[in-house]
């Protein structure tokens, strides 16, 4: 479990939560995301806006090497090592 300093809170409409979790229910069956229509573009658009809005990160030295740890530790979280 994270640290409560390592976890980001946004809040999404019920709309786009909606929207959102269809979308992303439907990612368990292909093997790549597809949008399939604005509706779905905007509410990823809105979720990355509320991101934006949260995270320092992307605004500080050496993000990408950043993402790139973040990767890896999904990853191995994910694979059990």
């Amino acid at each position: 479990m994270e640290d409560e300093e390592d976890v980001v809170n946004f809040q999404l409409g019920i709309d786009e939560a909606l929207v959102l979790f269809e979308l992303l229910a439907g990612f368990y069956d292909q093997p790549a995301l597809e949008i399939p229509g604005p509706a779905e573009r905007l509410t990823l658009l809105h979720l990355h806006e509320s991101l934006e809005s949260e995270l320092l990160e992307p605004f500080q030295p050496g993000y990408k090497e950043k993402v790139d740890a973040a990767r890896a530790r999904l990853l191995s979280q994910f694979s059990g090592e």
